[in-house]
């Protein structure tokens, strides 16, 4: 008998160490919809319990009647908040039951080494596997590649723009793409890199890749966010703000998207600093932003097309978000998303929402694509990238090479058209 209480009590040990108290129940990830008024009151106040995250939409002001909600319970609240939603007559459902395991997977390939891996398609980058990746390529491909440090972010990481270009001289065109705006967005940096891959290695080899380099320099920004970025791998895979601190407040971290000069802080943002969709200080008051608007300040006669790459929802959005009304040339955007978003569903079978970013989804004032088309570059996208739910932020690693082939489907088709245009 000794053996055997020796063989539970280690169990008993290793799950308190774990802080699982020997139950079976894992953080999950439901999907619900509020049916009334009151629903919607309720789970906005479920949804601000700090043992929750919302994944869709971004804020608790954002939820609507009969519009699913996917809401982040961490394992300790499952069960009172499952019990909530069934006393109240809630519709919902079970869209993730294994986070834990589905973010040991997005990890599995971390190495403290970044110089042990090479630009791998089928794995999550961390942010110092990014750093190696774009400094190693701007080595080996020094004709084609120029590595730009543009500034820092709050805790001091560099913000690097890969500028790409096709082996012949000068030209007056531009395209400007950033990825990793927010941190737990991790399909978004790993797209930026895999365009860097495809771009150098089909360059004289497939036309439309070949023409785009030829014709115009694209600059590259893989991670707008790195604190963000690296405290998802380090501390909180559902982090989303960048990780600069408010004097005089606990809460940590600033929504980027809401911090350019777009009509800031206005309906769609907020002022709390705790909440998610934070809009800082004041316009541009985030290093991260600054470095961005300044080189798109002086870059701003050159470039003329802007992406700007996120997860999820599978979305193709342009200007406005900060209002519904129309830009002027609201029905040529219109046109190009919808022929990128049938191009896609055409060669992958998959469906893109398109439109412009208020009218589509919600407001979002503070956002880089309205304040890039105020600057006059007006052929400004914004990409919601796979899925729409199934997996969310913790797409498996994969379903990487899918992704980013459907990305690349509608950056070409609208960026092949911008050149026609611009011609």
């Amino acid at each position: 008998m000794r053996p055997l209480v020796l063989f539970a009590s280690l169990i008993c040990f290793h799950c308190i160490l774990r802080k699982c108290f020997c139950t079976s129940e894992q953080d999950k990830v439901l999907s619900i919809t509020a049916a009334t008024l009151e629903q919607v009151s309720l789970l906005q106040n479920i949804s601000r319990h700090n043992e929750t995250v919302l994944w869709q939409p971004a804020s608790p002001s954002h939820i609507a009647m009969n519009t699913p909600v996917h809401l982040y319970i961490q394992s300790s609240s499952v069960t009172r908040v499952t019990e909530l939603l069934q006393t109240h007559g809630f519709s919902f459902s079970v869209l993730l039951d294994n986070t834990q395991n589905l973010i040991q997977e997005q990890t599995r390939n971390n190495t403290t080494d970044p110089k042990s891996g090479g630009m791998n398609n089928e794995r999550y980058h961390s942010l110092e596997d990014i750093y190696h990746l774009v400094n190693k390529t701007s080595q080996e491909h020094p004709d084609m590649t120029k590595l730009i440090l543009i500034g820092s972010s709050f805790e001091k990481n560099p913000l690097y723009v890969l500028k790409l270009s096709g082996r012949r001289g000068p030209v007056d065109k531009a395209m400007w793409m950033d990825c990793g705006i927010h941190a737990r967005e991790w399909i978004s940096p790993a797209f930026c890199i895999w365009f860097i891959n495809y771009a150098l290695t089909f360059y004289k080899e497939i036309p439309d890749i070949t023409t785009l380099l030829d014709k115009m320099d694209i600059y590259i920004l893989p991670v707008m966010n790195p604190d963000g970025y690296k405290y998802t791998w380090t501390t909180n895979r559902m982090w989303r703000k960048n990780r600069s601190v408010k004097e005089g407040s606990s809460c940590v971290g600033v929504d980027l998207n809401r911090n350019f000069d777009a009509n800031w802080c206005t309906a769609g943002a907020s002022s709390n600093p705790c909440s998610d969709i934070y809009c800082g200080q004041y316009p541009e008051s985030e290093p991260e932003v600054q470095a961005v608007t300044k080189f798109l300040r002086s870059h701003k006669d050159s470039v003329k097309l802007y992406f700007s790459i996120h997860s999820y929802s599978q979305l193709l959005l342009f200007p406005y978000s900060y209002t519904l009304e129309q830009v002027p040339n609201h029905t040529e955007l219109f046109e190009l998303v919808q022929e990128a978003s049938f191009k896609i569903r055409r060669h992958y079978r998959n469906i893109y929402r398109y439109g412009s970013g208020a009218k589509t989804i919600y407001l979002a004032p503070g956002g880089s694509d309205d304040w890039v088309y105020d600057q006059g570059i007006i052929y400004s996208f914004t990409f919601e990238l796979q899925d729409r739910g199934r997996y969310g932020f913790l797409l498996p690693p994969n379903l990487i090479n899918n992704a980013c082939n459907e990305a690349f489907a509608g950056v070409k088709t609208i960026a092949m058209r911008v050149l026609e245009k611009l011609q």
